[in-house]
């Protein structure tokens, strides 16, 4: 009896084991670079300059500079066995990842190579684009980069003294295995967490990028290193100044503008909260609101550049990150290449006449969110400013 157990049990066995390939490489496969979405189809794009850019969302131009950047780092040998994936096919494949959000099995079939071969190439170039592209097109800005940056704020949205414009947007994935609810947010859908702050130009400055969908705007700020710095005053952020022409108001602080969701400090200005405000604080709110709409904009804009943001990204959560990573260094990538070629932008042009468009690591414990006398003195002295002679002529009409 025993013996006839034993007997099936390895019948059970070998008829469980794994079959074993029968072909190295698959014969569809073999023939990617004769018939190859890169080896045809872009090739012929090269030939269009509208459908090229429609294609990778960068011009030609750009995705060459691109791969000057990168291309040393993702370049693999050719062995005896197999020849390896070109730099650029490798490129390609990862915009096109970016642009597009399908998934890995549709690339592979369009590119003719393995879906698992396309989830490896995605996170290693994404991870080389953001590591090539942060000291050259989203540094870590000096004191002399904050002082740029808040005279764009002024220029263009007559807001002195703006650091930047600072949000959280939810990307959206798919729901990690053995997550609980940490990465479900009050939208109803798993998601991690992009806090980002912009400049005047819609360049992103500091990004956090990774925090669970669950928290706050104000908690990821809390969690991040740009809030933990911010809290102990090692942002290099400029002195007090003098707003001109309001010099019997004296020094006034450097700050950022966000939302009611982060909290009001010294460096941290966010709306007067209620409907049933006095028109000082209404105007005040008016203000702020343009200046932080700028944020809202960048975020529009790379959702519209890159539509893997449209799609629920079916990856895990540390190759969402990178991706993430990614697309927001390509956003500053494609902004100043496209605009003027240089390391930074700042466009001095005035603001319009018109404008009725409103729409790094442990951290230590801060207490509560309750604003200092110092913020609320500071937010009272911009609603004073912004009344009197910071006011915009069409304030009144909004």
């Amino acid at each position: 009896m025993d013996h006839k157990k034993r007997i099936v049990a390895i019948a059970f066995l070998y008829l469980r084991r794994k079959r074993r390939r029968s072909v190295w490489v698959h014969q569809i496969l073999r023939g990617r670079q004769q018939q190859g979405e890169c080896h045809r189809l872009v090739q012929e794009l090269r030939l269009d300059d509208v459908l090229f850019q429609q294609y990778f969302r960068l011009s030609k131009g750009q995705f060459d500079n691109l791969l000057g950047r990168v291309g040393p780092r993702i370049t693999r040998i050719n062995t005896s066995l197999r020849q390896a994936i070109g730099a650029a096919e490798r490129l390609a494949i990862c915009l096109r990842y970016l642009a597009t959000g399908d998934s890995f099995r549709t690339i592979a079939f369009n590119y003719r190579v393995g879906h698992s071969t396309v989830a490896g190439i995605v996170k290693e170039v994404a991870e080389v684009i953001w590591l090539s592209l942060l000291n050259d097109f989203m540094p870590i800005p000096s004191s002399e980069d904050w002082e740029s940056i808040a005279e764009g704020f002024y220029h263009r949205w007559n807001f002195p003294n703006c650091l930047g414009s600072i949000d959280g947007k939810h990307v959206v994935i798919q729901a990690p295995p053995n997550s609980g609810s940490l990465y479900h947010n009050y939208k109803g859908t798993f998601s991690i967490v992009i806090l980002a702050v912009v400049d005047a130009d819609y360049l992103f400055r500091v990004v956090d990028i990774g925090g669970y969908g669950r928290t706050s705007d104000g908690g990821s700020l809390y969690n991040s290193a740009f809030g933990e710095r911010l809290r102990d005053g090692t942002l290099q952020l400029p002195e007090d100044t003098v707003i001109s022409g309001s010099d019997h108001r004296g020094p006034i602080p450097h700050v950022f503008v966000g939302d009611e969701a982060f909290p009001l400090r010294r460096n941290l200005m966010r709306p007067f909260p209620g409907t049933n405000l006095p028109r000082e604080q209404r105007v005040f709110n008016y203000c702020l609101s343009r200046a932080r709409l700028v944020v809202e904009c960048a975020f529009g804009i790379l959702s519209s550049q890159w539509r893997m943001y449209r799609r629920v990204i079916g990856v895990s959560p540390a190759t969402a990150e990178v991706c993430v990573k990614a697309t927001c260094i390509l956003n500053n990538f494609l902004r100043v290449t496209s605009l003027r070629g240089e390391h930074r932008v700042s466009n001095p042009n005035p603001a319009p006449e018109d404008d009725t468009n409103v729409a790094l690591q442990e951290v230590s414990r801060m207490g509560t969110n309750n604003a200092t006398r110092e913020a609320i003195t500071i937010r009272g002295t911009f609603t004073s400013f912004f009344n009197q002679e910071g006011a915009v002529s069409w304030q009144d009409r909004i």
